[in-house]
């Protein structure tokens, strides 16, 4: 009993040396693993959801940008689909020295402040990307000693709503939006919306399997999105 423990316990402590980065892991299509010996089925399942979160962060991305071709174009793009790749293929760990070397909460504030002059897009997807992986703990795998805390998996929950809030009301000097996301007029698109649903379920999904796990007990908050504040992670 006491070598299987010490097996684990190893390779958890080998593979989680090297599986810190910018996102998930990638995933497998099928075989056996050794570091799958330090694994239990909720590892599993978290990594599955962290890479559906992930997916979601990158097709909301190249929304963004897609609306918004000035903010991809500030850095030399040649298109919206090569900015999107430029920021999810590095491990900077959301990180970048545009914004100061800031992230999460932070990042989205700079992206959405009047007077910042650089990629907004950028800097709020770095926001929302970095509080994910705050959450998690900055992992890009999970075994069986990892500890991921579900309070700060529903408090990222809830700071995503207060960024969509935010995204979609913040507005320049002269009332301009100052990043297009979902529109009714001329025709309705609502897709932003129905993205950032997913994101806040997959984090709400997690939330609730960690504290399962774990026997904790989550503190939750009923706030207005438009006077909130971020919810620290």
């Amino acid at each position: 009993m006491r070598a299987g423990l010490l097996l684990v316990a190893s390779v958890s402590l080998i593979a989680g040396c090297a599986m810190h980065g910018s996102g998930p892991a990638a995933s497998r299509d099928s075989g056996f693993a050794v570091s799958d010996l330090a694994k239990s089925d909720i590892d599993k399942v978290t990594e599955v959801h962290h890479r559906l979160i992930f997916a979601s962060l990158r097709r909301l991305a190249l929304k963004l940008y897609r609306r918004n071709p000035a903010e991809w174009r500030r850095q030399g793009h040649a298109s919206a689909a090569a900015a999107v790749a430029g920021l999810f293929g590095r491990d900077h760990r959301w990180r970048l020295e545009a914004l100061n070397y800031r992230r999460g909460a932070e990042a989205v504030q700079i992206g959405l402040n009047p007077d910042y002059p650089g990629d907004r897009v950028q800097a709020f997807m770095v926001g929302l990307a970095g509080m994910v992986q705050i959450a998690l703990g900055d992992r890009a795998a999970f075994f069986l000693l990892d500890d991921v805390d579900p309070q700060r998996l529903y408090n990222a929950a809830r700071n995503f709503e207060i960024a969509a809030w935010k995204l979609a009301h913040a507005r320049d000097a002269d009332g301009r939006l100052l990043l297009l996301s979902n529109a009714v007029e001329p025709v309705p698109n609502l897709s932003f919306e129905r993205e950032f649903g997913r994101l806040i379920g997959s984090l709400d999904a997690l939330a609730e399997i960690m504290a399962e796990r774990e026997g904790r007990t989550i503190s939750r908050v009923i706030q207005n999105a438009a006077t909130a504040v971020f919810l620290p992670l």
